[in-house]
């Protein structure tokens, strides 16, 4: 029994689309898959009839963008299998609309030094609940000036640190955000805590008794990570998930579906707590 719970199409900052996503979760030898996009899951009802097509189950699921500012740094969540999903609706919607105004903006302010336009950013955006940088980088490919999403140029513009024209959106408290899923009845799991030096955050939601597990399958953590967010995960009784963050060529290193996954155990956890059988 095999599961990629963390993958994104086109409705986030994915390549493909759903269908496509769902066809080759199949293809590459997969039995469950989880659509996780950010902030949105108008995918999860049609997700699941695909699913059925194509005879692969799919767990309902979103990556929700976070804040931890007691460290003034991102967070993501992962949320799976939320029994009242209109409960999340509204933290999506202002999470998709923060996005997309820090990508016009950050729009506007990559066309002060190159000739792309809001329209031909839409055009790759097209589908998407909001506008990604990944999509201005495409409008830059099409016009000639990069070979390459992550690059130089990318670098340049939209790195956190020192990028010209990067525009950071506003995300709520992520501890208001798990409050939010638990009420959705969804289980909360800290999504690839390295990757946003999430560790001290990690301990201290786990210590308020606020998380049902963590992602300790991904491909951006190290074997050491993965040996320590296992350990913690088995002394508090949390969930081990695990995906290959999938997205595609949108991806700034290959991940391909099936590349992470999670354990055969964690997805019997799963359904056992909606009183089902995987």
């Amino acid at each position: 029994m095999t599961g990629d719970l963390h993958c994104h199409t086109r409705l986030s900052d994915g390549a493909m689309g759903l269908e496509e996503v769902i066809f080759y979760a199949k293809r590459s030898g997969l039995d469950f898959i989880s659509i996780t996009d950010h902030d949105t899951m108008a995918g999860v009802v049609r997700a699941g009839i695909i699913g059925n097509r194509y005879g692969i189950r799919v767990i309902s699921g979103v990556e929700l963008s976070c804040y931890d500012p007691d460290r003034k740094r991102k967070a993501h969540l992962l949320c799976y299998l939320p029994q009242k999903p209109d409960r999340l609706e509204g933290i999506c919607r202002k999470n998709c609309e923060a996005r997309s105004e820090a990508g016009k903006q950050m729009t506007r302010l990559v066309a002060r030094f190159y000739p792309i336009t809001a329209q031909l950013v839409l055009k790759y955006a097209a589908g998407s609940k909001a506008i990604f940088k990944q999509h201005i980088m495409m409008a830059l490919m099409e016009l000639g000036y990069t070979d390459r999403i992550y690059g130089e140029l990318y670098g340049q513009l939209f790195d956190p640190r020192d990028g010209s024209c990067f525009v950071e959106p506003e995300y709520p408290d992520i501890r208001e955000v798990i409050d939010l899923v638990r009420l959705a009845g969804g289980k909360a799991v800290l999504a690839h805590p390295g990757t946003y030096h999430s560790e001290e955050l990690l301990d201290e939601l786990i210590g308020q008794n606020k998380l049902d597990g963590i992602e300790v399958y991904h491909p951006r953590n190290s074997p050491l990570e993965r040996r320590n967010l296992k350990k913690l995960a088995e002394e508090n009784g949390l969930l081990q998930t695990g995906g290959s963050d999938f997205h595609g060529f949108y991806s700034s290193t290959p991940h391909p579906l099936g590349s992470c996954m999670a354990p055969p155990e964690t997805i019997d956890r799963l359904f056992s707590g909606m009183g089902q059988k995987a």
